[in-house]
């Protein structure tokens, strides 16, 4: 009787240990807060370049507010859920540049956040249809490493317990996007024809990074389908250009 007690408390305590290693209890509270470092980012490119800036930093998890295949986030609604996320944060890592249409939402009513903003700095390519900013600036490898440079230098001042561990890991993901970056000019800048359509208005960024000129795009948002004279124009372009 007394083995198979002892043995009841030793699988439970290990059943208890598995779940914290795991991630199943919450980390204990101090002053309210947990000693976790919570990182919750907008969406899943920010998501990507986050993670890597924080890789494998103890104490350190981030979150991705939206689910991975959520687009572009321009008339996003935020949810109860994502509100709920948001609670638990100690930063939040955005887009910007109007991306997150939803962020006056967010500062009204958890004004204390501290947000980074990763496209801060970086020049916006204007929309061709309306004069608007394009927010795709993540497409580009060379603006994707600055928001990267960014996210890193702001959670080092956000979080400087982890300082030196942001600045090592954004070292090594910018020396992987930059060997990433000088492959794709290898394979692209022998190209003879420099005209392309693209699937969005995702693109001009890609263009732009690789001398490439988009004649056509095959719908402005995605979902937004073309209509059949918008298509058979398009059609057209290709055909000419080959």
């Amino acid at each position: 009787m007394k083995k198979t007690y002892l043995k009841t408390i030793l699988i439970i305590l290990l059943s208890v240990s598995f779940l914290v290693a795991c991630g199943q209890i919450p980390a204990s509270k101090n002053n309210g807060k947990s000693e976790q470092y919570t990182i919750v980012t907008s969406f899943y490119p920010i998501y990507l370049a986050t993670l890597n800036v924080a890789k494998n930093i103890p104490n350190v998890q981030v979150i991705n507010m939206t689910e991975p295949q959520t687009g572009c986030l321009h008339d996003y609604q935020l949810a109860p859920k994502d509100l709920k996320t948001l609670e638990n944060a100690d930063v939040f890592v955005i887009n910007g540049a109007g991306m997150e249409a939803f962020m006056d939402k967010v500062i009204s009513q958890m004004p204390e956040l501290k947000i980074i903003e990763a496209s801060q700095g970086i020049k916006l390519i204007k929309n061709t249809t309306d004069g608007t900013d394009n927010v795709h600036v993540w497409v580009s490898i060379t603006d994707a490493i600055l928001q990267v440079k960014t996210i890193g230098a702001q959670l080092a001042v956000a979080d400087p317990p982890h300082a030196e561990e942001y600045t090592k890991n954004v070292a090594v993901y910018v020396e992987k996007l930059e060997s990433l970056k000088a492959k794709m000019h290898k394979e692209l800048d022998k190209l003879a024809k420099r005209d392309i359509v693209t699937m969005h208005e995702a693109f001009p960024y890609f263009a732009k990074e690789f001398n490439l000129n988009i004649v056509a795009i095959v719908e402005r948002e995605p979902g937004s389908a073309p209509s059949a004279g918008e298509l058979a124009a398009t059609i057209e372009k290709i055909k000419k250009s080959g």
